[in-house]
């Protein structure tokens, strides 16, 4: 009896139906041209393995209401400030909720000031050397769907090759870059590019590749890609939002401003 109500609240929790992912590709820095490669990708990826992707480059789709249909959220190669204060929260609120993350190169050159942000990511773009030169990936992690199927550790390829700054020391790195294969590299002996981990109640994948169109029509950057998704979606559980604590901030328009005082009184205050 104990099996059977423990199997009854188990597929209570799985949402009907093929899991949903959200493409986020906002951009108010610079912008790549292989943004939209990569939305007919993933697009590709979801329909030939049984997800539905919707896309977005309006932020104020991220509320509570609207996130909480979404398996996973992949941030594609954002960049800047793509979120206000109210929808920051929504967002860390859906990770606590159980929701997944999936960031693919630029998006971690995003929202440098919101420090939740560069911890879900796991680091913080620092620079990349110009062009797009060839480099020795190395696959340290066979154990994860977004590696599992290379056959051999070094992985030989183009891109744009980024460095990193505030590494989340926590993450589990699955791929590292050989910086004795180009020049330009300055995270040392120890050079992630790909990673996945828990964080805050939910699951986040990384991988700095895909800076170029021709990345997303590569078979097996495409594979990894996927894996990492798979990963971000999880089970396809419903979300739990009792477990979220991040507070929304409240509207702007709930306040208003009465002067007290007036005349010569000059000094700024909040």
């Amino acid at each position: 009896v104990i099996l059977v109500l423990a199997l009854m609240v188990s597929c209570d929790k799985e949402r009907p139906g093929p899991p949903k992912v959200l493409v986020f590709s906002k951009t108010t820095a610079f912008r790549h041209a292989s943004i939209p490669s990569g939305i007919a990708a993933i697009q590709q990826l979801g329909a030939n393995n049984n997800f539905t992707v919707d896309t977005t480059e309006n932020a104020a789709r991220f509320t509570e209401e609207n996130l909480s249909q979404y398996s996973a959220v992949i941030f594609l190669s954002t960049t800047g400030d793509v979120l206000d204060a109210a929808q920051e929260a929504a967002f860390e609120r859906y990770i606590q909720a159980g929701g997944g993350y999936v960031g693919v190169h630029a998006a971690t050159d995003t929202e440098y000031d919101w420090g939740w942000y560069g911890r879900l990511a796991g680091a913080y773009f620092q620079s990349h050397p110009a062009g797009t030169p060839e480099a020795d990936f190395h696959i340290v992690d066979k154990g994860h769907p977004a590696t599992e199927f290379f056959q051999d550790s070094v992985w030989h390829r183009t891109d744009e090759m980024y460095n990193f700054k505030n590494l989340n020391p926590e993450v589990n790195v699955l791929i590292t870059i050989d910086e004795s294969t180009y020049e330009g590299g300055e995270n040392g002996n120890y050079h992630p590019m790909a990673w996945y981990h828990e964080y805050d109640g939910g699951r986040a994948f990384y991988t700095a590749l895909g800076h170029t169109e021709e990345s997303f029509s590569e078979d097996l950057f495409l594979q990894h890609l996927l894996g990492g998704i798979r990963y971000a979606i999880g089970e396809n559980l419903e979300l739990d939002y009792d477990q979220a604590h991040s507070q929304i901030p409240p509207e702007a328009n709930r306040f208003s401003k009465v002067e007290l005082v007036g005349g010569e009184f000059f000094e700024p205050t909040e």
